[in-house]
């Protein structure tokens, strides 16, 4: 079921209405989609926050523009305020329900690893794995159990779980998660490091040989 958010058209584009529209708690943004006619609107920041947040980046978005066209959208692009933790612009991508999608759909580690209880190191070198799908098809998270791994072991692509609804697109051997043997620590000797440097000849024997 698609999540409902209401916008409004805009096509005043000067500065000072910008800044308008997000002084009403209002942010500017685009809908575009293939073949499609670009829309200029503007959104609720709070209640696209909150979207983002209960819901995901892939979450799909009934949008209700006031000059009563209501399309279905994906929230391609946001743009953060550096400082303020307020959203100023959002891309909307407009998508056909009966086409399948490359998203990126976060992958999440369940358990804890055998290994890293024997004082492994768990190393997670993506946290965002390619998934292709139909826009209902898309999963919200990518879920592994890894309390089975051991010291030197690992997951691939190719062992993650199977689905008729998605495929992945990174390589099948490409590792998502290992457990590293652990670091050992380099032994420093302090009697080395006190050692003076060797003394080639003495000053009497430099005296002799002249």
């Amino acid at each position: 079921m698609a999540i409902t958010l209401n916008a409004k058209q805009r096509e005043d584009f000067r500065k000072s209405a910008t800044k308008k529209i997000r002084e009403a708690g209002r942010i500017p943004a685009v809908v575009y989609g293939k073949d499609k006619e670009t829309s200029h609107v503007s959104v609720d920041s709070t209640d696209l926050i909150k979207i983002v947040r209960e819901e995901g980046r892939n979450a799909i978005i009934s949008l209700h523009i006031e000059n009563g066209q209501t399309v279905d959208v994906m929230l391609h692009e946001y743009q953060m305020h550096p400082i303020k933790d307020k959203m100023l612009h959002a891309d909307f991508y407009m998508i056909d329900m009966q086409e399948e999608m490359d998203v990126e759909v976060p992958l999440r580690l369940e358990g804890e690893a055998e290994g890293v209880r024997e004082g492994g190191v768990l190393q997670q070198p993506f946290y965002e794995l390619q998934v292709r799908a139909k826009p209902r098809a898309i999963p919200e998270e990518i879920t592994i159990d890894i309390s089975h791994l051991n010291i030197g072991d690992s997951l691939t692509i190719a062992d993650l779980p199977a689905s008729e609804d998605y495929t992945f697109l990174d390589e099948e051997d490409t590792a998502v998660v290992t457990v590293l043997p652990p670091e050992e620590e380099e032994e420093t000797e302090d009697a080395d490091l006190s050692v003076e440097p060797e003394v080639v000849g003495s000053e009497e024997e430099e005296e002799e040989e002249a």
